[in-house]
């Protein structure tokens, strides 16, 4: 599954290397995260990992492949 995870505002680099399994790009004032997940496991980590880092998630979807 793919899955496109938006973030408000512009995300350093160094902070998007905290999700190595996520390409991404900044767009608009917002940084969208995207790539493959394997399982809702993985899919509740990330957003975790949002969490912990004080990441604003404004959406979160699954995108055809």
């Amino acid at each position: 599954m793919r899955y496109e995870i938006r973030v408000d505002g512009h995300m350093s680099d160094t902070l998007a290397q905290a999700f190595p399994e996520l390409d991404h790009v900044v767009m608009s004032g917002q940084t969208v995260l995207f790539g493959s997940v394997i399982d809702e496991a993985q899919l509740f980590g990330l957003l975790a990992r949002c969490q912990s880092l004080g990441l604003h998630v404004l959406e979160m979807r699954q995108v055809p492949e």
